[in-house]
């Protein structure tokens, strides 16, 4: 067990169980486009800002992956470790989480908040592509955003700056991302109307993936993210 724990943490094994699921929907997104995840800023500027077209698009999704085929490279120079043999438990680690903490989830939202799930996410109206393209790109961009980079980033913050322990600069982080988290889900043109039963449910979704994150690594999160989003608006 502990090597795996020790290698689902690591940037190379993140790095490569991570990115099929961006490739995946990067290229879906021309399916559904302009249908778009919320955090996904770099698609909105390549097509809404700077005006790309589909084969400047490919181009782009192209250049991404040569650039992360070179990360690879890098990091294995590095000597980083990785074992293909831990994608496989991984995977099912997070199916595991999405499906049992994701049926609580749904039970909290019907049960105490009466939300109905799909409407929770937004895209209740979608067809099957739409939704299971979404869903990836929550997984990915959610919690690249809001728990790499808002969680780990004000966690690192507390620890260097203001000299906090491990445990109350990510509990502190845990609790200002959380609250990003919902709050960017009903922000114009993609966000939902504001509603505090909404709002609420979304704080506390965004700890139990930011909890994710901080005690199993980000692929764990990001995986656990997508396949409950699948869950939720496909068999809901």
């Amino acid at each position: 067990m502990a090597p795996r724990i020790d290698q689902s943490r690591n940037l190379l094994t993140n790095l490569i169980l991570i990115f099929p699921l961006l490739i995946v929907y990067q290229l879906g997104v021309l399916l559904t486009y302009p249908l778009l995840n919320g955090a996904d800023f770099v698609t909105v500027l390549l097509f809404g800002k700077l005006g790309f077209t589909q084969p400047q698009y490919l181009m782009f999704v192209l250049v991404v992956t040569v650039g992360f085929l070179i990360a690879v490279v890098s990091l294995r120079r590095r000597h980083q470790p990785f074992q293909p043999r831990i994608i496989v438990p991984i995977v099912l680690e997070s199916t595991i989480y999405a499906l049992t903490m994701g049926s609580l989830i749904v039970l909290l939202m019907t049960k105490v908040f009466g939300i109905n799930p799909r409407l929770a996410a937004g895209i209740e109206h979608e067809g099957i592509l739409a939704r299971v393209v979404m869903s990836l790109g929550a997984g990915v961009y959610e919690e690249l955003v809001f728990r790499l980079g808002l969680l780990g980033g004000i966690a690192a913050l507390c620890q260097k700056v203001l000299r906090w322990g491990r445990w109350p600069s990510g509990a502190i982080a845990l609790v200002i991302s959380s609250f990003l988290f919902s709050a960017a889900h009903h922000v114009p043109p993609y966000g939902d109307p504001l509603r505090m039963d909404v709002f609420t449910f979304r704080v506390l979704a965004g700890m139990f993936f930011g909890a994710l994150f901080w005690m199993r690594g980000l692929a764990v999160a990001v995986y656990t993210h997508a396949f409950y989003d699948v869950y939720v608006l496909l068999f809901q």
